[in-house]
């Protein structure tokens, strides 16, 4: 992939290629056209299409010749120069002019196929920043986003790009995510909400401050993950690739034999009748149906997946995400908004409880830590809190002004033999003690995310799924409620994140042949687990950079029932696959026997492959198309 400016020339060397090709055979058939319309013979008439078939097939024959010093023998390269040159020497002129002529326009139409899929992922690039109004002493200065630091404060007028991830500190605006979403309605952002670069500001003039430097930012992140997009092949496209690889030789021997054998061995079998059935086979035989739709599937595949706003690491996921089994769902942040607020304090000190809650929370970002805080609403002096320790998956301890504070599940308070009141509310439980005694609990409630309780839906009821599991650190009673309301079956409550790894280990060991187990989530926790399943999917507007990360498909607006969406586009795309292998292998077989028994002429042979690549190449670009799959 090129830097910018690179990526532009790339783009533009393309298209001027395109339009050379195109000139070039709208010259050859001139010249063809005219040996027909002009009465010519002898070495006259071999110029003439000499002239033709050299406009339109010369780059042909040159790569071959390039491929042959280099080793690369059996290519279509090798094809169209051996059927063509040998046309030319049984003065078969028309038939070698038209051969190149048509496969040219079919290899027309396949880099125009191409850049089309290749438009619909590289217009992500557009999300690159060019400059960042830097804010210092008063005064603006455009500096490259990649100069600036975090904490710096950078300003965004109206129809600018954000160029880096920050919260917004003055300001209000509509802003455009469509670049990063796929989403066409505009986000208000209004100060302490958190913008996310490579989205456009639509009016307005906002004041953010940095939290990340480029190369953390988002649009840095995606850039990253568009590069190496189509770096990763699946199983099918390395199969299509060996095949081609030991299948050119084999029909060029079979040619051979068939040019060969036949004036050997049967009474009044002329060498120059085998020889053209020979070279029909040849023409025939060309694989590039096969090895141009099938990559080329899968390329509009990911196309596909970007227009809505999700983005895969690589081809082989399509594979992958084509026959799932079971779909594992980490809880907060993925099917609830991991926006946590206060319902109830329960004990006789309800003040100093939320207090000691808050000050043990003090330097987590953690949405209960946030929920908390906001809670007890005021400034928290940090100097006298001491001595924090981490008890994963269970919650903290801190020395607070000489006081041991305790904060977190059932099963923090179990590790210090601490005796309490276990509460039945629906909700997160937060258990305080002071100096290991007990003093009360904090209900902290989340909320489901929106299209949480429809992707569950799509799964079990129409994708059917054999398992949709549901993973959390939460409490029992908590992740109870939530699977409750969501008609999920199987869940897993307080977790640690070795446990989770060991759950999804147990999912993939028990898994059925050829099929997959995926798991979506948003943590820094999920990181491992996002490695470890069949396919990671990231939530990539509030999930972690670990995550992010780790995961194989990141989607962008973090909205769950884009997982379904995703499973429908790899379904789509491996059913394109399918049908174009079998229609390729299965026309090339009925046209190979009917070439070598001379039913079929060169012309009608490369009507017949050029027509074929024509068709897999359309039914190919269909995996572009999926605003069908987006609930309207």
């Amino acid at each position: 992939m090129c830097e910018h400016k690179e990526h532009e020339h790339c783009h533009e060397h393309n298209h001027n290629g395109q339009k050379s090709l195109l000139l070039r055979i709208s010259a050859a058939i001139l010249v063809f056209i005219s040996a027909f319309v002009f009465p010519i013979e002898g070495i006259l008439k071999f110029i003439v299409y000499a002239i033709a078939y050299v406009l339109a097939g010369g780059d042909v024959i040159l790569r071959a010749a390039k491929n042959i010093i280099k080793g690369q023998v059996f290519d279509e390269n090798f094809l169209m120069g051996i059927v063509t040159i040998g046309a030319f020497a049984i003065k078969e002129y028309p038939e070698a002019v038209m051969v190149m002529i048509l496969y040219q326009i079919g290899e027309y139409f396949q880099h125009t196929a191409v850049e089309k899929s290749r438009k619909s992922i590289q217009s992500l690039m557009d999300i690159r920043p060019d400059y960042a109004n830097l804010e210092k002493d008063g005064k603006l200065q455009k500096v490259d986003p990649s100069t600036v630091k975090k904490n710096d404060i950078i300003v965004v007028k109206t129809g600018e790009k954000i160029p880096l991830d920050g919260v917004v500190t003055e300001g209000c605006a509509l802003v455009d995510t469509s670049a990063l979403t796929g989403e066409s309605v505009p986000v208000e952002a209004n100060a302490g909400d958190s913008v996310l670069s490579g989205c456009i500001n639509t009016n307005g003039l906002l004041k953010i401050s940095v939290t990340k430097e480029f190369g953390e930012s988002t649009v840095s992140k995606i850039l990253e993950l568009v590069e190496h997009a189509t770096s990763k092949k699946t199983k099918t496209e390395n199969f299509i690739t060996k095949f081609a690889r030991y299948y050119t030789p084999a029909v060029v021997a079979g040619a051979l034999l068939l040019a060969v054998i036949p004036p050997l061995f049967i009474e009044g079998a002329e060498f120059s009748t085998w020889l053209y059935r020979a070279l029909t086979f040849l023409v025939i035989s060309c694989p590039c149906a096969l090895v141009i739709s099938v990559p080329l599937s899968f390329f509009a595949g990911i196309g596909g997946a970007s227009k809505c706003g999700i983005l895969l690491k690589g081809s082989n996921y399509l594979e992958v995400l084509s026959h799932v089994e079971t779909v594992i769902f980490d809880k907060t942040g993925t099917l609830t908004k991991g926006v946590f607020s206060v319902n109830k304090v329960i004990g006789e000190k309800s003040e100093e409880i939320l207090k000691y809650a808050a000050m043990a929370e003090a330097y987590s970002s953690h949405p209960v830590a946030a929920a908390l805080k906001e809670a007890y609403g005021k400034n928290i002096d940090e100097h006298l809190v001491k001595n924090v320790t981490e008890h994963a998956g269970k919650g903290v301890e801190a020395d607070i002004d000489g006081t041991v504070i305790l904060a977190g599940n059932a099963a923090l308070m179990e590790e210090f033999n601490i005796e309490y009141n276990k509460s039945d509310e629906q909700g997160t439980l937060v258990y305080i003690a002071k100096d290991n005694q007990y003093l009360g609990c904090i209900v902290i409630s989340d909320t489901l995310k929106d299209d949480a309780q429809d992707v569950i839906n799509e799964l079990k009821n129409k994708q059917h799924v054999k398992n949709v599991v549901m993973l959390t650190g939460d409490s029992q009673t908590a992740a109870e409620n939530i699977a409750a309301k969501l008609g999920i079956d199987k869940f897993y409550a307080q977790l640690l994140p070795a446990q989770k790894v060991e759950i999804t280990e147990k999912f993939i060991h028990e898994k059925s042949k050829n099929k997959s187990v995926i798991f979506v989530g948003d943590g820094i926790n999920d990181a491992p687990v996002l490695a470890l399943a069949d396919a990671g999917i990231a939530m990539g507007g509030l999930g972690s950079d670990a995550a992010v990360e780790a995961a194989d498909a990141v989607i962008m607006d973090d909205n769950p029932l884009k997982v379904s969406v995703l499973i429908k586009i790899a379904q789509k795309t491996m059913s394109i696959v399918k049908e174009n292998i079998a229609f390729a292998i299965g026309i090339k077989i009925l046209f190979l026997i009917f070439g070598a028994f001379g039913v079929i002429t060169m012309w009608g042979a490369v009507f017949a492959d050029v027509g074929v690549t024509f068709i897999a190449i359309l039914n190919a670009l269909r995996a572009l198309h999926t605003s069908d799959f987006i609930k309207q």
